[in-house]
């Protein structure tokens, strides 16, 4: 920071204060208002009142950072190809770039770090203390904010930043970065159109939530969406799609609305289709009861592979009291889950997807199976030799479905 920005960043601070305006709200204003401030700045420089900016557009980009937006933190947020920003300790900031963590060059310091987070979370309604650690937000740009304090963590604030970029809209979007070839895009449009249900496994920035918006993509115009999620990172160009996300407990330890709850209440709202961002506790009970009374469906879910995403959604409705037992989970999910893409991150930092697998319906000693349709044995995703059993809804979508799968 060199002092003629600081200087700047000051006389634009107390001219925001006077006008009563609202950077977070009024962005646009501050906006106007830095670039008047800096051509007066630089009318006084030239007179020799106050040092010269140097750079002045750099210079109105760092007020406008400074007063708008996040400080050091915005470049980063700002930059097309990062995916996550990371704060370890205040002297160590991280950036995800194509799947790659890497150590950036910003430093701050602690009143920083909790002055950044305090500034993320005045729209958010969300809060951050001794009581209530953990948060989890959505910024007003669409990221996503996690943040844990101490003493939960041993020194330092963990704050984790994760964008959502929106590459892929379609089953299209996928085929032409690799991720898919045009046969499964095929074969997976056909089965959501056809209203089967479906289930997207994957790790930690696999690209759970990128597949699921592309899955929407293929969902009928004339079809009624309802998604819920813990923190909105779904944007679908739908005309008729209704979103609803989580919401944490108040100061009195009152009024949070789990997921589980929205799960329900999505049934309330004559949906044609429910979206669930990520299923990770006992609301995957309440999701499969939606899904077998026969509405069709789609969510995330964290796994090692479709077998284990499978096994995992026959366990977590357990969670959901003792009288869930594993002879209602795993028929259920045999009979309501259709379809399961897992999609996987590989060292390279490249996004895929792994395996598609078809859910026949039938159960072998407790244990669903599985039909493999495509699998990605080396580079390329293959046809394996699974196939799918006739389906009526394939008929009413006026779907062929075994001519898009091929011969095995």
């Amino acid at each position: 920071m060199t002092d003629p920005w600081s200087i700047l960043e000051s006389e634009v601070r107390e001219l925001v204060r006077r006008r009563g305006i609202d950077p977070m709200r009024d962005s646009e204003s501050v906006r106007r208002l830095v670039a008047t401030a800096a051509a007066e700045y630089e009318e006084r420089s030239a007179r020799g009142l106050v040092p010269p900016l140097g750079d002045m557009d750099a210079a109105v980009k760092f007020v406008c950072d400074a007063v708008v937006g996040f400080g050091p933190l915005q470049s980063l947020l700002d930059d097309p190809e990062i995916e996550e920003v990371w704060i370890n300790e205040p002297g160590k900031v991280f950036a995800g770039r194509h799947g790659r963590p890497e150590l950036t060059t910003v430093l701050l310091d602690a009143a920083q770090v909790r002055d950044l987070v305090e500034r993320m979370l005045v729209t958010s309604g969300r809060r951050l203390d001794l009581s209530s650690p953990f948060v989890d937000a959505a910024l007003p740009g669409g990221e996503r904010l996690h943040v844990v304090i101490p003493e939960i963590t041993r020194e330092h604030w963990a704050v984790n930043i994760r964008k959502y970029l929106v590459r892929a809209r379609s089953l299209d979007d996928l085929v032409s970065r690799g991720s898919l070839t045009p046969q499964a895009a095929r074969v997976v449009d056909a089965c959501v159109k056809a209203g089967l249900n479906v289930l997207v496994s994957g790790g930690t920035q696999a690209g759970k939530t990128t597949m699921l918006a592309a899955l929407c993509g293929s969902i009928p115009a004339t079809e009624r969406v309802v998604t819920v999620e813990e923190v909105f990172e779904l944007s679908l160009a739908r005309h008729d799609v209704v979103a609803m996300q989580t919401r944490q407990p108040n100061l009195e330890g009152t009024g949070e609305i789990p997921l589980r709850r929205l799960v329900k209440e999505s049934l309330r709202m004559r949906p044609d289709r429910i979206v669930v961002g990520e299923v990770r506790e006992a609301e995957a009970f309440d999701l499969l009861v939606a899904l077998n009374a026969g509405l069709p469906g789609a969510a995330t879910l964290h796994a090692n592979s479709a077998r284990e995403a499978v096994t995992k959604l026959c366990t977590l409705p357990l969670l959901a009291g003792e009288n869930v037992t594993t002879d209602f989970t795993v028929p259920t999910v045999a009979s309501c889950v259709d379809l399961v893409i897992h999609v996987d991150l590989d060292h390279t930092g490249r996004r895929t997807v792994r395996e598609i697998v078809h859910v026949t319906g039938r159960v072998e000693g407790g244990v669903v199976e599985i039909s493999r349709l495509f699998e990605r044995p080396g580079d390329a995703l293959t046809r394996a030799n699974g196939h799918m059993a006739h389906d009526p809804r394939f008929d009413r979508a006026g779907i062929d479905i075994s001519a898009l799968l091929g011969a095995a």
